[in-house]
């Protein structure tokens, strides 16, 4: 087996989770296991959600949501945007709950409902209130609402909307997209149409924005114990629940003067020893993270990765220390007294926590611990 690895703590995502319900009651919380869990692992990471309280979970694409039933989870699944038309007849038959925002969506859905037989299907109408990624325009709404409850096979279980800003607490333009969809909600109430769930909050919205929790949350990255933004770490307990750890794989001793990697860009100033690990920018750590000062921790201590990350190595300065091949390194996690955050690696990289921990790749194998004891 290959000595890199990700360690998944599921206690950790239970308690997030735990901490997520309590937040979020009354409404309930949805656990979004897009990408794999975040990078997590999409099946264990649900199964621990479930358990913990969570009442519905999301995901991005419809072959997400087959992963999740072909190991046996029956819980309700919403795919959070609305797939290619030729996938409804998947989602009917796999009992997914689909979110639509075009009349061609709602026709190929009824469409899939009446070739199959089965029980209506509920649906979640997606409003576009601002952040203009996807989603009806605030008008069409009403018509499509309408186009919904025609047809025998489909019910409007859901109208939600997606907030653009929640993670800026003083963010004024939460609240202008709170007008837009309140009011699309009383024009729906209006003509006599009262969906049973009403959805706003992400995790940001969740932590900052009590008035977007409606009926239900739904949560992605704050389930995995990582805060949306720094602004938000005293609105919620939260424990981080992935590390990434490897072993050293070679060491060597070079003298002072000497390149190292790709483009000889790390020259050493004085005799070193010099480390590698078997993880590269393949598997999720950036090429360029020796550059803006990435780190690891080897022995309790911090040490530098040394020159360009290849695609399936990484090379570490040890100075004078001692280590050998087999030796522990934590690239996210702690290790002693010390600890590097994913939240580290997304400062340094000028990018979100998200990205981090998304972006760790399928080679990295994924360990559940302090699973039941």
């Amino acid at each position: 087996m290959r000595a890199a690895w990700a360690e998944v703590d599921l206690t950790a995502i239970r308690e997030n989770v735990a901490e997520i319900v309590r937040v979020a009651a009354p409404a309930n919380v949805m656990a979004v296991v897009k990408a794999d869990g975040y990078g997590h692992g999409s099946v264990a990471v649900a199964r621990a959600a479930l358990d913990a309280g969570a009442t519905w979970l999301g995901v991005a694409l419809v072959q997400e949501g087959l992963v999740l039933r072909s190991a046996g989870i029956s819980a309700p699944i919403l795919i959070l945007s609305e797939p290619s038309l030729s996938a409804f007849g998947a989602i009917v038959e796999h009992d997914l709950t689909p979110t639509v925002f075009s009349a061609a969506a709602i026709a190929a859905l009824a469409e899939a409902v009446a070739a199959s037989g089965s029980a209506p299907v509920g649906v979640h109408l997606k409003v576009d209130t601002g952040l203009h990624r996807v989603g009806a325009n605030p008008v069409d709404v009403l018509p499509l609402a309408l186009q919904i409850v025609s047809q025998p096979g489909l019910r409007l279980d859901a109208v939600w909307t997606h907030l653009a800003t929640a993670d800026e607490p003083d963010s004024p333009f939460v609240g202008t997209q709170l007008v837009v969809f309140k009011a699309v909600l009383d024009q729906l109430e209006r003509e006599g149409l009262k969906p049973p769930l009403r959805h706003a909050a992400n995790s940001a919205g969740l932590l900052a924005f009590p008035a977007t929790h409606f009926d239900l949350v739904r949560v992605g990255i704050s389930i995995y114990g990582i805060y949306p933004s720094t602004e938000l770490w005293d609105r919620a307990v939260l424990r981080p629940a992935l590390s990434l750890k490897a072993r050293v794989s070679f060491v060597r001793h070079l003298d002072a003067g000497e390149g190292l990697s790709y483009g000889l860009r790390y020259i050493l100033k004085s005799p070193s020893t010099i480390a590698t690990i078997p993880i590269g920018y393949g598997d999720g750590v950036p090429r360029n993270f020796s550059a803006v000062g990435g780190e690891v921790l080897v022995g309790g201590k911090r040490r530098p990765i040394a020159g360009t990350v290849t695609m399936d190595h990484l090379m570490i300065d040890m100075g004078s220390d001692p280590v050998d091949v087999g030796d522990e390194v934590v690239l996210i996690g702690r290790q002693g007294d010390e600890e590097i955050t994913a939240d580290e690696w997304a400062d340094r990289l000028g990018t979100i926590v998200n990205e981090v921990v998304c972006r760790i790749g399928p080679r990295v194998q994924r360990i559940n611990i302090n699973d039941n004891g």
